[in-house]
């Protein structure tokens, strides 16, 4: 304001003296010492801790936070640095800005990092100093590896997981939303069994963990049961072994389903033929005929059980030959669809007779003239149900097509590798059916892989990998599969010694 009334004014300058120690000039201080003078004189690190000993578990990369506490954490991650700076005594004495670690080799067994803290020192003056720690790992294993490592048969919980139905694609979905979420990271052992797998737990409380889990992924019903292993009778201690029973759903993705009549209209008079589009912790029911979708959970499920009419074992292909639309794609339950009238005839049926379907489907939006298409074929199917016995006059169309089908444009990448690969779990398999089952888990591996080619909406929960021997070396590599690749395979890769792991459990 003084300088705009055209007043004169004196500008404050602020003086230097010289270091009462050196000489040399300086801003004043309360001290009158410079920086380094001052740090001569005093060392605000004194009695600070600057070499630890911390206890490393080399089995399950967890570290000991006394007095029994293990904390799982990666190199120079955040969980890593807040344990390593809670580790140090005597940090309250001073004010800590700021902690990061200092570079070593990852199996020198040592964790260096820089401090930098603040005190108050001579006459208020407050003095900043940075300075080494060094951690020093010492292997130890944590009471639950070292309980698998004296005796891995010794399990305290026990959760099997089971579904009754003729294939396990279920289980190959299942396994990849395990490992993306480490559901099962605390498991010592897990088994692959004939019509499922079993998960071994040290502790109950981690089988509760898990079972939780898969009720929030799967529509499952569970029970429990405990043994009584040992009773010591001075200390009144029981020592029991827990076992969880897991039954999931025999419902699946694609599989067509006549719905009992109290469910139907509980559902709104949905169907009675559906089918299933999607399984998480509900079962997503569509009206192929009408587009009207329902999801039913859990509890709904189990208080009236039903299965399916027909699964995706018993898919047939057919040719389109004509397409006549009837309404423009709408989306519906987070998915597209589109009715349209359609003429197919199963290819089987070349050359044998002129036998021509005329059906309604909900793939309008994605069906041409001459493309392939999968469905069920109700036309030549000998139904058994009894649900379908409850609808009087119920009129069957003669097929209904469930997807689009890629196996034409599929064979001119036969025997050449996908451009991405999947963790899988490390299980010991159940060797007793294993001759005879091995190529058909193989067939319904390869089956999975196909599914999540095409269905790109399967891929949001899991991880895919990059696959290190795919070399793309043609234009259509990309129309083959309707999944965005650069998207999902960003950053990911698997490093050599999960790739090992792999392939020797495969083989």
């Amino acid at each position: 304001m003084a300088e705009e009334a055209g007043m004169f004014r004196v500008h404050q300058t602020i003086g230097s003296v010289l270091c009462c120690k050196c000489g040399i000039k300086m801003d004043p201080n309360a001290a009158n010492m410079c920086v380094k003078c001052l740090r001569s004189e005093v060392d605000i690190t004194e009695g600070l801790q600057k070499h630890v000993i911390i206890m490393y578990c080399p089995e399950c990369n967890s570290y000991l936070q006394p007095p029994r506490t293990w904390i799982k954490a990666q190199l120079e991650s955040k969980e890593l640095l807040t344990f390593c700076v809670k580790r140090l005594k005597n940090l309250n004495k001073v004010r800590l800005r700021y902690a990061e670690f200092v570079w070593t080799e990852p199996h020198s067994k040592r964790i260096k990092l820089k401090l930098r803290v603040q005190k108050e020192v001579l006459n208020g003056v407050v003095l900043e100093q940075a300075y080494i720690v060094e951690y020093v790992q010492q292997d130890h294993m944590c009471e639950s590896c070292s309980r698998v490592q004296a005796n891995p048969d010794q399990w305290v919980a026990a959760v099997q997981l089971r579904q009754h139905v003729s294939h396990r694609r279920t289980f190959f979905y299942l396994e990849q939303l395990i490992l993306k979420h480490d559901a099962a990271v605390r498991a010592i052992k897990i088994k692959q069994m004939d019509q499922g797998i079993d998960f071994f737990f040290a502790n109950r409380s981690h089988g509760v963990k898990f079972v939780e889990f898969v009720g929030k992924v799967a529509p499952i019903k569970s029970r429990n049961d405990k043994q009584l292993v040992s009773h010591d009778t001075k200390s009144n201690n029981y020592n029991y072994k827990y076992t969880f029973s897991v039954e999931i759903c025999p419902i699946c993705r694609e599989d067509l389903i006549c719905l009992p009549p109290k469910v139907a209209v509980s559902l709104g008079n949905l169907g009675p033929l559906v089918l299933c589009t999607k399984v998480s912790d509900s079962i997503a029911l569509l009206d192929p005929f009408t587009l009207r979708i329902s999801f039913l959970d859990a509890d709904q499920y189990w208080r009236t059980p039903f299965k399916s009419l027909l699964s995706s074992r018993q898919l047939v292909e057919y040719i389109v030959l004509d397409v006549e639309s009837m309404i423009s794609e709408v989306n519906v339950g987070g998915s597209s669809y589109a009715l349209a009238d359609v003429q197919v005839a199963r290819v089987s049926d070349f050359g044998k007779n002129d036998k021509i379907f005329s059906i309604r489907t909900h793939l309008g939006h994605l069906l041409n003239p001459g493309d392939y298409a999968l469905g069920y074929d109700l036309y030549g199917a000998n139904s058994n149900d009894i649900e379908m016995d409850k609808y009087k006059g119920l009129i069957l169309p003669d097929a209904i097509l469930i997807k689009k089908s890629y196996e034409e444009k599929r064979q001119r990448k036969r025997g050449k590798p996908r451009a991405w690969k999947l963790k899988s779990m490390n299980m010991e398999v159940d060797n007793s059916n294993r001759k005879l089952d091995e190529e058909k888990i193989n067939t319904e591996y390869e089956e999975f892989l196909k599914d999540l080619e095409e269905n790109p909406e399967m891929t949001f929960n899991i991880s895919l990998y990059r696959n290190k021997e795919y070399q793309p070396s043609e234009m259509t590599d990309g129309e083959d599969v309707p999944l965005p690749l650069d998207e999902l395979l960003a950053g990911l890769e698997l490093s050599d010694e999960e790739d090992d792991d792999d392939q020797s459990m495969n083989e």
